[in-house]
């Protein structure tokens, strides 16, 4: 490919065609065209590439992808293009990149000028090169290690990709369209920052020279399927007795946290432990980039916002719980605590705001109920221990434990209850553990989910809710 010769047949000029990227500023682009266009004419037909399909850093990179580029984007005409979508730009685009390789005597085959007017079109509405992999459902996540190395998770494994930027600066104005979608910036004064793509995946980016090796940015792509706890139980995630009984906890108004380290699933499993929420509840979300999709219908999502570039304007999580506390919720749904904003979540779960949920990083319930300690005494030094500890257990019904294990699969090792203090300890029981099977190693983990001997803690609140029988149906080992 690029070393075939084809007759491009000639259309109409297109010198006042419409042609714009509607996410970038018209003199930035036509800057860009006329440095591309100081290079020297490419030779075209002594260094094929191949398939965009294998990769895209021999197209991307191209002289001739640079000239037909630089043509394309310097025949713009912003005012014409504005409010039209990928679609409707296709024709024109193609049509256009036809002409200038005519005009130019550049050969190209139909299938190289597909490509390229996909990468141009990637450019314009999408994310430039990595458009693909978000597209593609198997892939979790997409990290971009700056121009050279796009990493991509699939099946809970880190796979190299042979996806390629152009150079550093076309990431970096990924990364700044990417934080302009949601009304925030990332430059060197503000060099990081948390988004969100129109589908909900959750963005970081950081830029040089916080990063040394060129900008970086790092997707947690948004799950298209809408992922429940009998999906779950389905995959393997969890047993249908787990499933049966987080349901059943959800339905009765616990205070649940999930537990679990980074990329261990915890937004999802909250995002199905959200299902159960009844349709007559009204619920606020709040989050600092917002991910959780609830499906019912009376939902309020609250977003944090950082500082500005004077350091002012920013509200924190803590700020948003305690202004929903005044909106008349009946749940309250932090994405994650990390900070002094737990001190405010227990006070809300232990003033009437029973169903409430959120997530916490930790690698044991017991460790979680430690970290939830150390945050409150960030918001408040002067609280005895002792007293911390009685509004945990006071507040918090369930902990659910999420691990993501080393071949890739995402497990629910433990749903663990409060059951109250003895002394100055929070006592704890197990319902269900997660039980490795050290005998039988191999790539997938082995083991079993178990059962514990002891009775719900909840067992009265679900008889309050009429769901008594159904409980101890899905306790039954």
């Amino acid at each position: 490919m690029f070393g075939q010769k084809q007759l491009v047949q000639p259309g109409p000029k297109l010198a006042d065609s419409a042609l714009v990227d509607p996410l970038a500023s018209l003199e930035a682009v036509i800057a860009a065209a006329t440095q591309s266009t100081e290079a020297p004419r490419p030779a075209l037909s002594s260094s094929p590439a191949p398939a965009a399909t294998d990769g895209n850093e021999m197209l991307v990179r191209s002289e001739l992808f640079k000239t037909i580029r630089a043509a394309v984007f310097a025949s713009m005409n912003a005012s014409a293009v504005v409010g039209k979508g990928r679609e409707q730009m296709k024709p024109g685009v193609d049509k256009l990149v036809g002409e200038i390789a005519e005009r130019e005597r550049l050969n190209i085959t139909v299938t190289e000028r597909g490509q390229i007017v996909g990468e141009l079109l990637n450019d314009m509405f999408g994310l430039g090169p990595i458009e693909p992999l978000l597209a593609d459902e198997t892939i979790t996540d997409v990290l971009v290690n700056g121009p050279d190395q796009v990493y991509v998770e699939r099946h809970g494994r880190l796979e190299l990709t042979l996806y390629k930027f152009r150079d550093n600066a076309h990431v970096v104005n990924v990364a700044q369209r990417i934080a302009a979608g949601v009304g925030r910036r990332v430059d060197e004064s503000s060099p990081m920052v948390d988004a969100r793509l129109a589908d909900g995946s959750r963005v970081n980016v950081v830029l040089p020279p916080l990063a040394i090796h060129g900008a970086t940015i790092s997707i947690r792509k948004f799950s298209k399927r809408n992922i429940t706890l009998h999906r779950m139980a389905q995959q393997g995630n969890m047993s249908a007795q787990m499933a049966n009984v987080l349901k059943l906890a959800s339905t009765c108004r616990l205070n649940i946290i999930v537990s679990g380290g980074t990329g261990s699933g915890k937004t999802t499993l909250l995002n199905a432990l959200s299902h159960f929420i009844d349709t007559g509840e009204r619920t606020i979300t709040i989050e600092d980039a917002a991910e959780l999709q609830l499906v019912q219908p009376h939902v309020v999502s609250l977003e944090t916002r950082p500082e500005n570039a004077e350091g002012l304007g920013g509200v924190a999580q803590r700020d948003l719980v305690r202004n929903a506390l005044r909106m008349r919720p009946d749940r309250i749904i932090l994405g994650e605590t990390r900070g002094p904003e737990a001190f405010d979540v227990l006070q809300a779960m232990n003033t009437g705001h029973d169903g409430s949920m959120t997530t916490i990083h930790a690698n044991t319930p017991r460790d979680g109920i430690t970290r939830l300690e150390s945050m409150v005494m960030m918001a408040n030094g002067n609280l005895p221990l002792l007293s911390i500890r009685r509004q945990i257990a006071s507040a918090v019904h369930m902990i659910v434990q999420i691990e993501r294990m080393r071949d890739g699969m995402r497990r629910v090792t433990r749903v663990t209850e409060l059951v109250g203090m003895e002394g100055d300890v929070i006592i704890t029981q197990d319902l269900f553990t997660f039980r490795y099977d050290a005998t039988a190693y191999s790539e997938e983990v082995k083991g079993v989910f178990e059962v514990g001997a002891m009775r719900p803690a909840f067992i009265a609140r679900a008889a309050y809710y009429g769901l008594e029988d159904a409980l101890l149906d899905a306790m039954k080992s």
